[in-house]
């Protein structure tokens, strides 16, 4: 099988929709729906007790995912990509630390 390097792009799509995912699934656990796509980032202190330093990198990936989906700007760095990936991790191992109800 040959192996196929995704796009910065790709892989910045692809860390933000995951932390979206696991900080939906989050807030769902607390009992709550959101409905807007933002909430689910700024009540991470609340709903994993997750600090400044997640959720703002997952803040401003969320302003640069709007920027391309809405406005077709594309504007995307190395550096972004491998914070949201770090930040996705670290509500990922949140996530497995929170007791089932």
């Amino acid at each position: 099988m040959r192996r196929i390097p995704l796009s910065l792009e790709c892989r910045f799509d692809l860390a933000y929709n995951a932390a979206h995912a696991l900080c939906l699934a989050a807030l769902r656990m607390r009992g709550y729906r959101a409905q807007s796509r933002y909430i689910v980032f700024q009540v991470l202190p609340h709903t994993l007790g997750l600090g400044p330093e997640v959720w703002r990198v997952l803040d401003q990936a969320h302003n640069r995912r709007n920027l391309s989906e809405y406005e077709g700007h594309v504007d995307v760095e190395e550096r972004l990509v491998l914070d949201t990936i770090a930040a996705c991790q670290c509500v990922a191992d949140m996530l497995d630390t929170v007791p089932d109800s």
